[in-house]
């Protein structure tokens, strides 16, 4: 696998570290081993993401690693692997097809020969197989083997086998049931809560604006009261220096009128 021709990332400024062909070629591996029909005691597909992980670590911690779109592309089929091993190992085929929506495969093929990136077939693949066993199970439908043992006598008589069924479709139905049920208990406790949590930041912002107008009415009272002792302030001092002028000129006057009075009276000095 060449660096520029074996990777589905296009071309790149510098060559593909070993490290990172090594972790393209596992990924190649892994996304093989998951389109496959597997045994459920087939154990090697989980240590190889384990490896994989181990590998993007080791990748995203080197001076020459990828650009950060193609680091991001790698964690997330890796991410889509880890993702899909988890959800097989669920128990109902329902809660296996919700998991399985929640998976993001990967955008960009992993080798040039993809033209479809692996991780999206083998999501579509696994979409199938759960909405099909779900599809069963509320059908209450079998797989064909069971069908061939029924018909050829092999296996019990088939009104046991019809209770049987019947029994696992009502089981099936109640799960359903109760799902809902919880799902629409947690929808009416967020709805509470949020409706609770509106009427308390409502009251909160009622109060701010109260105390916001009283003090904005507070303000132009203070602002009326201090305008008024200005004016009052102002006349005041008008009134005053306008008094001392006039005992200024008085004081001044009858000095003068003293002084000549002194030089008239008072006869000259021989």
């Amino acid at each position: 696998m060449a660096p520029a021709e074996g990777t589905g990332y296009g071309p790149r400024v510098m060559a593909a570290s070993r490290l990172e062909l090594n972790l393209v070629r596992l990924l190649c591996r892994c996304e093989a081993m998951a389109a496959e029909k597997r045994d459920p005691e087939e154990w090697r597909l989980e240590k190889y993401v384990g490896a994989l992980e181990d590998m993007l670590q080791a990748l995203k911690a080197q001076a020459s690693k990828p650009t950060s779109e193609v680091i991001n592309e790698y964690s997330r089929k890796v991410e889509f692997l880890k993702g899909m091993l988890q959800t097989e190992k669920l128990t109902s085929s329902s809660e296996k097809a919700l998991a399985n929506q929640f998976l993001a495969p990967g955008r960009v093929p992993t080798t040039s020969r993809e033209r479809v990136p692996a991780t999206k077939t083998v999501h579509l693949q696994s979409r199938a197989r759960y909405t099909s066993e779900m599809r069963s199970e509320l059908l209450g439908t079998v797989d064909p083997e069971l069908d061939f043992r029924k018909r050829t006598g092999v296996t019990g008589s088939r009104p046991v086998d019809e209770k049987q069924s019947a029994a696992e479709l009502d089981l099936v139905l109640q799960r359903h049931q109760d799902l809902q049920e919880k799902l629409a208990e947690e929808m009416l406790g967020l709805a509470r809560s949020l409706k609770t949590n509106t009427l308390a930041a409502q009251s909160v912002i009622k109060k701010d604006n109260q105390t916001l107008s009283h003090s904005l009415k507070m303000a132009d009272q203070n602002l009326e009261k201090l305008k008024t002792e200005s004016e009052r302030l102002e006349q005041h001092t008008q009134k005053s220096v306008n008094w001392l002028l006039w005992a200024m000129l008085i004081i001044v006057c009858f000095i003068f009128i003293s002084m000549i009075l002194f030089i008239r009276i008072m006869p000259k000095l021989k």
